[in-house]
Order: structure tokens, then sequence, then C-alpha cells
């Protein structure tokens, strides 16, 4: 796509989220029918499960439909904008996953007990891990933005910090900064939390 191309379609965009702030169903449409592949293609990639990623892509263009007049057309490109909306969403819909929820399927029916781990910890042990676990969500929601997306991307998905510059269109340095601090932020509050022992 050349520059001029690049310059039409978002100032295409943003008068399509203009005509949206004011309630135009039509622009809303074709708002949609412009930026959907694009933004599915975020959300597949944040949670990697189809029927999610549906979900929070309609959950995301609802939010568009209610926020489109918060966009400023001075402050960010059109699509950096409703990528933020839909990757903000996805860490939404990942935080709200339950990491230690048991998986129910047709197979679990012939057991007519759980298997437990054979050396499992003493309820205190329970008791401290889960006040840990706590102690790590607290940590990590005192992070900046762009220092809890980065880590949370890392982690959770896996991105190299060259994957995680280009996923969130930032420079590689100020994607690098914002891992380390991140992590040396979380690792103070850790400390003062007793997490790190």
């Amino acid at each position: 796509m050349t520059d001029t191309a690049r310059a039409d379609r978002a100032a295409r965009l943003a008068e399509l989220l203009a005509r949206t702030a004011l309630s135009d169903q039509q622009a809303f449409a074709e708002l949609y029918r412009s930026t959907s592949a694009h933004l599915y293609g975020v959300a597949i990639r944040i949670l990697r499960d189809a029927s999610l990623a549906e979900e929070v892509l309609q959950e995301a263009y609802v939010a568009i439909w209610h926020r489109a007049g918060s966009y400023a057309v001075d402050r960010s490109q059109p699509i950096t904008w409703l990528t933020a909306v839909v990757r903000n969403r996805c860490l939404d819909a990942l935080r709200r996953r339950e990491p230690d929820t048991i998986s129910m399927t047709a197979d679990d029916d012939t057991h007519d007990e759980l298997d437990l781990p054979a050396e499992g910890g003493s309820p205190a042990d329970l008791l401290l891990a889960g006040a840990d676990a706590q102690s790590v969500r607290e940590c990590v929601d005192t992070l900046e933005g762009g220092s809890r997306q980065a880590i949370a991307l890392a982690f959770f998905q896996g991105l190299t910090h060259a994957e995680l510059a280009a996923h969130l269109a930032e420079p590689l340095g100020t994607v690098k900064s914002w891992v380390r601090r991140g992590l040396e932020r979380l690792r103070q509050c850790l400390d003062r939390a007793g997490v790190v022992r």
C-alpha cells in the first residue's frame, strides 16, 4: 500500500469514526467491513482461540460504537486506536480466564474420583500459594499500561521482544524498556508483599 493510499484509508476511517460517534449506522457498518478482518487477526493472534476471538471482536465493536466520540485524530491513527480497543478487550478476556480450573469432558464421567497429586501440599501451603497468587495479580495491576501489556503478551502469549514491537507498533527499544521497567517494578512490589523469597 502506498503512502497516499494509506493516508486516504486513514482519512476515510477517521471520517467513519466521526460519523459513528453521531450514531450513523451506515458509517458503522462500513467501518466494520473495512476493519473487521484486520482486527480479527489481532484478536486471534493474542487469544489463539477462534471462538473467543470472535466473541471479543463483537465486544470490541460494541465498545467502538459507544466510544467512537473519544477518538482523537491528532493523537493516533484510526487503525491504531481501533487495534488498541481490540487489544485491551483481548487482555481483559485473558485476565478473566481462570488458569486453575478443571476442564470437564465426556471422558471425565467414567472416573469415580479425581486424580490428586500424591505429594499434595498441606492446607496451609495451599492457602499461602493462593495468597501469593492474589499478590501477583495485585502487583501486575499496578503496572503502567505499556509495561502491563508487554509483560502480559510476553509471558502469556510467548511473544519475543521483536514480536512485541511489531504487535504493539512501538520501537523495539521502547518495548524492551517497558518489559525491563515492568519486571523491576513487579519484583519490587512482590518483594514488599513478601512473595519474593
